[in-house]
């Protein structure tokens, strides 16, 4: 599809509610949510799997276990993921999911976390736009970079 670009910015777009990240795991992706709410806290408010969805009929009953949809709710952001099916499944490549934390300190034992049995691909350290940044793949093969901010301090 050709045509001329969208009409809008997306600071103008008022019907765009929010961006979630979707992750996709071949057959970790309650193991992973687990992970990440163990680091970041936050909560589970969904974990379907197969079996109990309405999918059921559709899938192989071996895949029952695997999960069609999590989320993990932190605060106003939604992280979300799927186990996709073995013939659907590839590593992800091409993004990184970026968090912005505040404070150094915080923020490196996140990257510490996530980097744990994963890749480490830039090391986390100071920077000349971040008091402290890193980038990894973790475990599950989901790309990251942590960046944090120093929040100012108030009078």
């Amino acid at each position: 599809m050709t045509g001329a670009p969208l009409s809008f910015t997306l600071g103008e777009a008022e019907n765009i509610l929010h961006i979630s990240p979707h992750l996709c795991f071949n057959g970790q992706c309650r193991t992973a949510f687990e992970h990440y709410q163990r680091i970041f806290g936050g909560h589970i408010t969904t974990m379907l799997t197969y079996g109990e969805s309405p999918m059921a009929s559709q899938v192989d009953p071996e895949l029952y276990g695997h999960i069609v949809h999590a989320t993990l709710q932190l605060g106003d952001i939604e992280l979300t993921g799927v186990d996709q099916l073995p013939c659907d499944y590839g590593k992800p490549q091409g993004f990184f999911v970026t968090l912005t934390i505040d404070g150094a300190a915080r923020a490196k034992e996140i990257f510490t976390a996530l980097a744990e049995n994963g890749e480490i691909r830039f090391a986390f350290q100071q920077t000349f736009w971040s008091p402290g940044f890193g980038v990894l793949t973790d475990q599950f093969f989901v790309p990251w970079e942590i960046n944090s901010v120093e929040s100012p301090i108030s009078a």
